[in-house]
């Protein structure tokens, strides 16, 4: 059979796109979460793998744009250093958006709507609002954006003492080294309905609305990819499908 110049090298061309795509596809992307923040990501003791809403969204959106995961873990304070300087491709930790993140890292498109909500031990009436930490210490996460919140608004007028994990934090409050805590409200409402149930309580409103999104390097070829991931899991259904899973029904039905 006899080809032409002109189709063998668009044969050429086609070989060369169909070989790209499988490497592409192929390809292992180094992933890291923080095991602490429960139940977005933590450690299953019994297989040892990560499990949680995070892992869930993030197994799924990989099988979509075409990648295979390398998971690490590490201190959440460490997270986005590790994206901004290439030691990692992507990170998914509950991480919120902001303009100054965003300036060295990309985000993906917002994948869970949060905020800052208060802990604090069952039998304390006394705490309500931000206003009434004024004189008492407050527990939250190192590197975290209810850090910088408790910065901004307490100053010096609270004890603000930032540690590297969320189950720190937490048995600071329990043991009594703490008067509250001041983190992602999802983590806190499922700490108090969990391990804290019956020894504490969330109280307030929520504080600063923010958005979640999945951190990858800055310029990354996988953003596009991971958004239409994204995109497609939430017109399908299986975003709500995770979603109920581990927090109910997206509407609250």
């Amino acid at each position: 059979m006899k080809y032409s110049l002109k189709s063998m090298l668009l044969l050429s061309c086609f070989g060369i796109g169909l070989a790209g795509m499988a490497h592409a596809q192929s390809e292992t992307l180094d992933v890291v979460t923080d095991p602490s923040f429960v139940p977005f990501e933590m450690m299953d003791q019994e297989s040892g793998e990560m499990v949680g809403f995070d892992m869930d969204i993030i197994n799924e959106v990989a099988e979509r744009a075409g990648f295979e995961i390398n998971m690490r873990t590490m201190d959440f304070n460490g997270i986005i250093p590790a994206v901004q300087t290439g030691n990692v491709d992507i990170a998914i930790a509950g991480i919120t958006i902001t303009d100054e993140r965003a300036k060295i890292v990309d985000f993906s498109s917002p994948y869970y709507d949060s905020g800052l909500r208060l802990l604090v031990n069952a039998n304390d009436d006394s705490i309500e609002s931000i206003e009434d930490l004024e004189g008492k210490t407050v527990a939250t996460k190192i590197g975290s954006t209810s850090f910088d919140y408790l910065q901004e608004n307490l100053g010096d007028s609270a004890e603000i003492t930032p540690y590297p994990g969320s189950s720190d934090m937490y048995m600071a409050l329990l043991g009594g080294s703490a008067d509250a805590v001041f983190y992602d409200a999802p983590n806190v409402g499922y700490f108090s309905q969990t391990q804290g149930k019956g020894r504490a309580k969330t109280v307030g409103e929520l504080y600063e609305g923010q958005q979640y999104g999945i951190v990858l390097v800055k310029g990354s070829e996988w953003v596009e990819p991971v958004n239409e991931a994204l995109a497609a899991m939430k017109e399908d259904g299986t975003y709500d499908e995770i979603h109920t899973k581990w927090f109910g029904s997206p509407s609250g039905e």
